[in-house]
């Protein structure tokens, strides 16, 4: 029994949700995977897939081993990668969740970069802003804004972004332009909402040692940074946001321009996360050394 390749298997069909598909990856016949999984579930005594005639889902046991699976086939992997050596050898899955507008407009035409240096890996890219566990759901880093909130992480930082006030120019011909913070509670926002607990961001100010905290009430709320500047864009209201590269298109284009541009609304750094791992695997150490050193 080949035992890597049996569980190479299982963990294709637990995750493509067929044999067919598996097949398909392994470049393999669909007998061959099933016999692979047949040959690992005698080996632990345990069914770890239900199957029918439509779908093919994991048993209790199939989830509970699955993790544990992809974790050997990791270390394998890492084992292989040292002996090899280093960055080199990085190739194949790695799974990254960024956010929406990171992915979009930062990392996705970059991309061309990283898989020019490093042909041999198969990224799958994750956007949200949601909190991830990264062990529990099979993922090896994820680049987040704002300081790390999970200690037992390890945190790189990337850059730090500036925050602005902005707003589309049809708003301020319709409701003014505000001249100081104060002036705001004549107006309107589109705000920000924490993904992680709800929590509807107010409106932050400095200026000369004054610091100011000034919610804003809101006809939408959202929870995505794209989202959020295209409903600026359409003239709904105020809004912070931290100056990315997208930022800065909108206020080329004139679609959005700065408010209040004298006072200081702070900063937002942009951190990659991962896993503290003795030995990180030769992919996500290609990975994250390439953010950190491409600036992006």
């Amino acid at each position: 029994m080949d035992l890597i390749r049996s569980m190479e298997a299982f963990t294709r069909v637990a995750r493509l949700g067929g044999f067919t598909p598996a097949a398909r990856a392994l470049d393999v016949s669909n007998a061959t995977v099933t016999s692979l999984v047949q040959q690992l579930e005698a080996h632990l005594g345990v069914e770890l897939l239900h199957r029918t005639t439509r779908r093919v889902t994991l048993t209790t046991d199939g989830a509970a081993a699955l993790e544990r699976v992809e974790r050997l086939l990791q270390d394998v992997q890492e084992l292989s990668d040292g002996v090899r050596g280093a960055t080199r050898a990085a190739k194949g899955r790695l799974r990254v969740d960024v956010p929406a507008s990171f992915g979009r407009h930062v990392l996705a035409p970059a991309l061309p970069r990283f898989f020019a240096k490093y042909p041999g890996i198969q990224l799958e890219l994750g956007s949200s802003d949601r909190p991830v566990d990264l062990l529990r759901e099979g993922v090896d880093c994820v680049v987040r804004g704002g300081p790390a909130v999970d200690e037992s992480l390890v945190a790189k930082k990337l850059k730090t972004l500036s925050v602005v006030t902005l707003a589309s120019p049809a708003y301020l011909r319709k409701h003014g332009t505000p001249k100081t913070p104060g002036e705001l509670a004549k107006h309107r926002a589109v705000n920000f909402f924490s993904p992680r607990s709800g929590e509807v961001f107010a409106f932050d100010f400095a200026r000369n040692g004054e610091t100011l905290e000034v919610p804003i009430a809101h006809a939408v709320a959202c929870n995505d940074a794209d989202t959020m500047l295209a409903c600026g864009v359409a003239g709904l209201g105020l809004l912070q946001a931290p100056r990315s590269a997208h930022v800065d298109q909108l206020l080329r284009t004139k679609q959005l321009v700065r408010v209040l541009p004298e006072w200081d609304s702070g900063t937002l750094p942009l951190v990659v996360l991962y896993p503290p791992t003795r030995h990180l695997s030769a992919r996500v150490r290609a990975f994250v050394d390439w953010l950190v050193d491409s600036a992006l």
